[in-house]
């Protein structure tokens, strides 16, 4: 690259040095037409105009003399020629010997018809710039012609003759040009870590084809934020505009979240950046006096393998803790058998199987769609294994829903009963301890979640649904999640998700009825 820089650098001078030559040599040639020729057109003048040549040229015999006055008045003009013709162009006299007896070489000149002329004229191959005046006798006859010429200068002489003097300042420029391309180039070559430009074209293609071609997102930022690179990975997982390049990050419309992510506000190792129904994680690399790299990884099926992992983990937990239930009160029957207490026995049956068919028949009764009544059941079994008791508000109230709203509705109930039975597990047991849940159905379902917790601390209200695994309050990382996705789900159908404390946390979501419009996270 350095050489075929220097080659270019070296070509430009070339031409401007060759420019300023022409115009340099221009201008001297037309100073020189201008002075010389007025300078010749006064001694052919002054020669026609002398006595000694008028009487001489019609008198044969005094045709002698003709040749020191015409080199008298060469050698005091500067001349380079002074010649003498009679009246039919017949050199009488000349600086070179061959040409007497000669015609007068004349081109274009109106000299023989009476009229002074200057011009060039081509003579044995040589330019002379020529200046020709007829010699008038005293009955106004032309009787001979007075010819003063100097010869044209060439390229060279003409740079050397230029008012400027430009040849001094040609051959500066050319050195100072020369090693001013020289020093750049090295300074390019150095820059450029010694490729060349076809190596260089190489490296951004492979470049280009290594950002778009691997699954991870890439994301380059400048020190001020502004997006220099992106593949179509990132775009994708962010929901990028395709003009994002060159865009500051806070001007993208992404949420809080992913912009403190992006800028650097946020750090740490892998960042969860909930977008548009994605789970990404996003490391960012800082690079000096250059800005940072963002690399991110979808983790949307993990989460949601995670999820179903969660599901079926609830209903194992459900029923091993139904299966501890059912062995605690076959143990005790069957020590109110031996005791032979049964009349207690009777009385103890009654009351274990009215208390179980009294919450299935008011969740049955309350709460229509089975998704969500079947939820509540087996919430209450790991509830009570948990030594909390999980009941329903006196108003509670929910009719059918579509499937749709009901998947969003058993995650989202889900995550707020995980996260009350999670705040109240490292609380002192008490039998007071409780999880209330109430359902309302009109325009939107709302659901509020209430326990008897120690409630949420108000400088993170907000952090709890926004920071995810990063939140202090999200006990292990995963109900930081939880209360994440439940914002996301709520926040896609056009509703929200509050946090207040009332004698404990309570969590209030909205989830409007009808198709989740899809809305920005």
């Amino acid at each position: 690259m350095s050489r075929q820089l220097l080659v270019w650098q070296l070509l430009i001078i070339f031409v401007l040095l060759a420019s300023i030559a022409v115009f340099s040599v221009t201008q001297s040639d037309a100073a020189f037409r201008a002075t010389e020729g007025r300078r010749m057109l006064s001694v052919a003048e002054d020669l026609a105009a002398t006595e000694g040549v008028r009487v001489s040229l019609p008198d044969p015999f005094r045709h002698d003399v003709l040749p020191i006055l015409a080199e008298s008045a060469r050698s005091l003009s500067g001349a380079d020629h002074v010649i003498i013709a009679d009246g039919r162009g017949i050199v009488l006299t000349s600086p070179d010997p061959g040409q007497r007896g000669q015609r007068l070489p004349t081109g274009a000149s109106t000299a023989l018809s009476g009229r002074a002329w200057v011009g060039e004229i081509d003579t044995d191959g040589v330019d002379s710039l020529v200046a020709q005046v007829p010699v008038i006798s005293a009955d106004a006859r032309i009787i001979g012609v007075v010819s003063a010429g100097r010869e044209t200068p060439d390229v060279l002489q003409g740079l050397r003759e230029a008012p400027q003097n430009p040849l001094t300042l040609l051959t500066f420029a050319t050195v100072l040009g020369i090693a001013g391309s020289v020093l750049l180039a090295r300074r390019v070559k150095r820059q450029t870590l010694g490729l060349e430009p076809q190596e260089i074209t190489r490296l951004v293609e492979h470049r280009e084809a290594l950002l778009h071609g691997i699954r991870e997102g890439v994301l380059g930022v400048d020190q001020q934020n502004r997006i220099t690179l992106v593949n179509d990975q990132a775009r994708a997982l962010l929901s990028l505009p395709e003009d994002c390049v060159g865009r500051p990050i806070d001007e993208l419309g992404l949420n809080e979240r992913a912009a403190d992510v992006l800028t650097g506000r946020a750090d740490g190792v892998d960042q969860i950046v909930l977008r548009r129904g994605r789970v990404v994680v996003l490391n960012r690399m800082p690079i000096s006096s250059v800005g940072a790299v963002v690399t991110m990884r979808d983790r949307t099926e993990l989460v949601d393998l995670r999820r179903e992992l969660d599901a079926h983990r609830d209903v194992t937990d459900t029923l091993r803790a139904q299966a501890h239930e059912f062995t605690n009160r076959l143990h005790t029957i069957s020590g109110l058998i031996e005791l032979g207490e049964y009349e207690e026995l009777q009385r103890y049956v009654d009351r274990v199987s009215h208390t179980r068919e009294q919450w299935h028949a008011e969740v049955g009764a309350r709460v229509g769609d089975p998704a969500t009544a079947a939820l509540l059941i087996a919430k209450a079994s790991l509830a009570a294994e948990r030594g909390v008791g999980l009941r329903l508000h006196e108003g509670a109230a929910l009719g059918e829903i579509d499937e749709q709203l009901s998947a969003d509705l058993v995650t989202v109930l889900g995550n707020l009963v995980d996260n009350a039975l999670d705040a109240l597990e490292g609380s002192p047991g008490s039998t007071r301890d409780f999880v209330e849940v109430d359902l309302r159905h009109d325009d939107e379902v709302t659901v509020v979640v209430r326990d008897s917790g120690p409630g949420v601390a108000p400088e993170i209200a907000e952090e709890v649904f926004r920071h995810g695994f990063t939140t202090k309050a999200a006990r292990g990382g995963e109900r930081g999640l939880g209360l994440a996705l439940t914002r996301q789900i709520c926040r896609r159908r056009g509703g929200s998700v509050q946090v207040r404390n009332d004698r404990g946390a309570v969590f209030t979501a909205r989830l409007p009825i009808g198709p989740a419009p899809g809305g920005t996270s």
